[in-house]
């Protein structure tokens, strides 16, 4: 089994609290895509970013400096959105850092799969990006189904706790594994409504209980009552847990 997340757009370096154990096992494509972004001029990767002039000039600079294999920071520590704060590593013991590692994969448009203590630095490229390339004209395009095949080869159940922009670089190319979509929301007329920070807050919520709890099936999700979440029998499916609030 394994637990697909998003990345956060926000990152930090962290040194100290925790090493990184290993290095991507896509670095190699990490690197190629680093040369084609040092390669463009900050009007086309403030393009690409879609980002405000204060953010583009700070990772325009990154880019010019970045060096993939050095100064790293464990990639569970590294991303700082909502997701990763609900799930606080920090907090987490070695045997619950150890389950994280053997089943939780970060999607990353930068560096496709990572393990929760793969060594990253600090980066901008959403999943959805353009990439202004011949050759790969998009983020989508250049890792193409890798990503796919390689979570494939590891396992036949994905619980996905990652959202549409990043789930699809998987969901896409499936045809063997059972894929579980965890749904998080509010009842309203009749209909489970997602609202974003909470969707966040939850499944980060869903990573701890899963690591605190050492879960080995979908079936022990359904356990799952963090920030008065509980299952719900009548809104799931069977590739569709919904959890409502309340």
């Amino acid at each position: 089994m394994r637990i697909i997340i998003s990345p956060a757009k926000k990152m930090t370096v962290d040194n100290d609290s925790f090493t990184h154990t290993q290095l991507p096992e896509f670095l190699n494509k990490t690197e190629q895509l680093l040369n084609h972004l040092k390669s463009l001029t900050y009007d086309e990767l403030k393009k690409i970013w879609k980002a405000s002039d204060k953010i583009a000039t700070l990772n325009y600079e990154r880019i010019q400096e970045m060096d993939v294999r050095k100064s790293l920071t464990p990639a569970i520590l590294a991303y700082e959105g909502i997701q990763y704060q609900y799930m606080a590593p920090n907090v987490l013991e070695t045997v619950q850092h150890t389950y994280l590692e053997q089943h939780l994969r970060i999607l990353s448009g930068f560096y496709g799969v990572l393990k929760p203590f793969d060594g990253v630095t600090p980066y901008r490229l959403e999943m959805q990006a353009k990439l202004n390339h011949e050759s790969y004209p998009s983020v989508y395009a250049f890792w193409s189904d890798q990503l796919a095949k390689h979570l494939l080869d590891e396992t036949d159940t994905i619980i996905n706790l990652a959202s549409e922009e990043y789930s699809k670089i998987i969901t896409k190319y499936n045809d063997q594994a059972q894929i579980i979509r965890c749904k998080f929301g509010e009842l309203k007329d009749g209909k489970v409504k997602e609202k974003g920070t909470l969707v966040k807050m939850a499944r980060g919520e869903m990573v701890r209980f899963m690591a605190e709890n050492q879960v080995q099936s979908p079936e022990k999700l359904k356990d799952f009552n963090h920030l008065e979440f509980s299952f719900s029998d009548d809104y799931s499916t069977e590739n569709e847990y919904v959890f409502i609030k309340g």
